[in-house]
């Protein structure tokens, strides 16, 4: 029986556990992350307001990986060797057949004063952060923003603050208090929400304009302080500062010879498999992919370029040539708290409809069978 070892326990990294069980039963398969439980990321928008708990988004998965038959090493990886045969981790070595790296990224510290920014996709920490200082500020100016990797324009994820500055809107028009508050989004992009589609940018910025939020953009980023961000094009005050750096690969990968794309992430090819690698496979955040450069780094992309992955590693343990490739798709909604606007795109398309509440329980009627398989 092959021995897989599958490091994350993420999107990518449960998606390719349910593929490799169905269309290998027989596979063994060794899942390396430091605690057994799935934190549901797209759920992080609704710690402020209220609408979920740490509870409600901290999926403990004992019971899952039972079910799959798969053992579960609480360990962090730490470097790779024998042409990816072997992984090195906090809690020793862990052999494999396969290998399928799912340990997402890390943001881009390296602006001074990013410690005075709180980056709401670093997890549950950091949304309560959130949620309790709106509770606590009886007015002034609320700053939210984003940038991108340089060297990598796919390591951008900006959509978690959209969501949070409509639903930071819409919260304080709730609680009475909005006209105590100032709403600024700043990025350096000249279009921000570019990646969503030209169609998205004009609804967004028509979405801003009609809630009175100001924008700072098309400035590149100096750095912040506790009170400002600083950028080229003038500094902007701030009593709380939300910002999503761009992203790059994990600091183990340093310690690997795996290929590495400009932007620090593991390079992939359009199988999902490393090259220069045998049955060594990346799938969601950590890779690098071939493809368009609005292809987003997303739950959803991380879920199909897994099953590729997954699928592709099955063929090569049998002796094959992977031959299964992922389809390029961005499927969204931008989430208010109480509406949401869907947004999807592909190669050929690219669908923009309106805010309404449907797409806002459409949105959590979606985590409720997606969470479903896991609990």
């Amino acid at each position: 029986m092959p021995q897989v070892t599958i490091v994350g326990s993420g999107f990518a990294a449960l998606t390719a556990v349910q593929v490799l069980k169905e269309a290998g039963p027989d596979t063994r398969i060794t899942v390396v992350s430091p605690r057994p439980e799935f934190i549901y990321y797209p759920g992080l928008i609704w710690i402020p307001p209220g609408l979920r708990s740490a509870e409600d988004l901290r999926i403990p998965l004992k019971t899952f990986f039972g079910r799959m038959g798969v053992t579960h090493r609480a360990a962090e990886a730490t470097g790779l060797r024998e042409g990816g045969r072997v992984l090195e981790t906090t809690d020793g070595e862990v052999g494999n057949d396969g290998l399928l790296i799912a340990s997402g990224g890390r943001f881009l510290k390296k602006l001074a004063g990013i410690e005075h920014a709180i980056t709401p996709c670093e997890g549950i920490a950091a949304a309560e952060r959130i949620r309790d200082r709106l509770r606590e500020m009886e007015g002034g100016t609320i700053v939210m923003g984003f940038a991108g990797n340089p060297q990598e324009p796919q390591a951008m994820r900006g959509g978690p603050i959209f969501e949070l500055l409509f639903g930071t809107d819409q919260l304080l028009r709730k609680e009475g208090r909005r006209e105590r508050f100032r709403l600024v989004f700043f990025t350096p992009a000249e279009k921000p929400g570019n990646r969503l589609g030209p169609k998205a940018v004009e609804s967004l910025m028509k979405e801003m304009r009609n809630k009175g939020i100001e924008t700072h953009l098309g400035h590149k980023l100096k750095g912040f302080t506790e009170r400002q961000v600083l950028t080229e094009g003038g500094d902007i005050d701030a009593d709380l500062i939300l910002f999503m750096p761009g992203m790059t690969g994990n600091l183990w990968f340093d310690n690997t010879e795996l290929p590495r794309s400009p932007g620090g992430l593991i390079q992939a090819d359009a199988h999902c498999r490393v090259p220069g690698f045998e049955r060594v496979y990346v799938a969601g955040d950590a890779g690098s992919f071939p493809g368009p450069d609005w292809m987003p780094k997303q739950a959803h992309m991380a879920d199909l370029q897994a099953k590729a992955a997954a699928e592709n590693l099955l063929i090569e343990l049998k002796g094959g040539q992977p031959s299964k490739t992922f389809r390029v798709e961005l499927l969204c909604i931008v989430d208010a708290n109480a509406k949401g606007m869907l947004v999807a795109r592909t190669e050929k398309r690219n669908i923009v409809l309106p805010s309404t509440r449907l797409f806002h329980w459409m949105k959590r009627g979606f985590e409720w069978w997606y969470l479903r398989q896991y609990r």
